[in-house]
């Protein structure tokens, strides 16, 4: 959902880092002023390590450049007491698997309702388009199975599941790292024509 990272996090982040430094839209930034963005990428990830976009921004990755994979950071985590750390990712990102599905039912009912009440918004169309006559051609969902969040399979552990938790693999996003920049299918984003 290429979208989803520009819309809900790379402009609002550009946004805020405009008013930051002084310049909001559509005052121009000299050169001579930005802001260093530290975005955590691990080495098992170092292609989805990108350079900004904007003159004033600056990425740095420094977990690439300690060299720290992903079990690096675990490890680290751990000796401070943070074990539990969860990667991050968005509230609604339809890369959930099961597993995420349940845990946000299960830990934080809020979310939850908030999760199923966007799978529900998102069948209703773009308010933009709609305004313009624009029918929906497709249907999303945020599970793949296509079906409503509220009645989507998230109890059923699939194998893919079972061997990423085996693996202690559990799926995240970041703002300029979001597993949607890979281009994702119909499958992966739950569309239904």
């Amino acid at each position: 959902m290429q979208r989803s990272t520009g819309e809900y996090k790379i402009k609002p982040i550009k946004r805020k880092i405009r008013d930051l430094l002084g310049h909001p839209y559509p005052q121009r930034i000299p050169k001579e002023v930005f802001v260093e963005q530290w975005v955590g990428i691990s080495t098992d990830e170092f292609h989805r390590a990108k350079d900004a976009d904007v003159q004033c921004m600056r990425n740095r990755h420094p977990l690439i450049e300690l060299g720290w994979s992903r079990s690096d950071c675990i490890r680290y985590l751990t000796s401070l007491g943070l074990s539990e750390t969860p990667k991050s990712s968005c509230q609604g990102c339809p890369y959930h698997g099961n597993a995420q599905w349940r845990h946000i039912r299960d830990t934080s009912p809020q979310e939850w309702r908030d999760v199923v009440e966007f799978d529900a918004a998102i069948r209703r169309g773009n308010a933009r388009a709609n305004a313009s006559g624009n029918p929906l051609l497709i249907q999303a969902f945020l599970h793949r199975s296509r079906v409503p969040l509220s009645e989507a399979p998230i109890d059923h552990v699939t194998a893919a599941e079972a061997t990423a938790l085996e693996e202690g693999v559990v799926n995240g996003c970041s703002p300029w790292a979001c597993r949607s920049e890979a281009g994702p299918t119909q499958d992966d984003i739950g569309l239904a024509s």
